[in-house]
């Protein structure tokens, strides 16, 4: 995991990056230096993460959430939920600045990394 932080954080723009458990909200491995504290974030991510989940359960919605996106005045927030048999409960979270960053390529470059994600 700590190799795909490292991928993830030379993404042009990326300020900090985790893998984080969604139902404890624990980051597994995290990095960076987004100027803020990345386990709070995380940990704060993972109940957007579960009401989602809930809404759709609510809503009889079907399919999976792919990502999350949340943008700032000065930030872009990704969420990536992994989907994968070996890392579903997980999600990989990418902060962005967003005066540096080119959102399409980093969203891009954020797939790649997580579809390699292993635990």
């Amino acid at each position: 995991m700590d190799n795909s932080i490292q991928e993830l954080l030379s993404i042009e723009g990326a300020t900090g990056a985790a893998v984080v458990d969604i139902s404890s909200g624990m980051a597994l491995a995290s990095g960076g230096n987004p100027g803020f504290d990345l386990n709070v974030a995380a940990a704060g991510n993972s109940n957007v993460v579960r009401a989602k989940l809930r809404t759709m359960k609510d809503i009889n919605l079907r399919g999976e959430i792919e990502d999350i996106m949340i943008t700032l005045e000065s930030q872009y927030h990704l969420i990536n939920v992994l989907n994968t048999e070996e890392t579903s409960g997980l999600f990989v979270y990418l902060v962005l600045d967003r005066n540096t960053a080119n959102l399409a390529l980093a969203r891009h470059k954020l797939n790649t990394v997580s579809k390699r994600v292993s635990v």
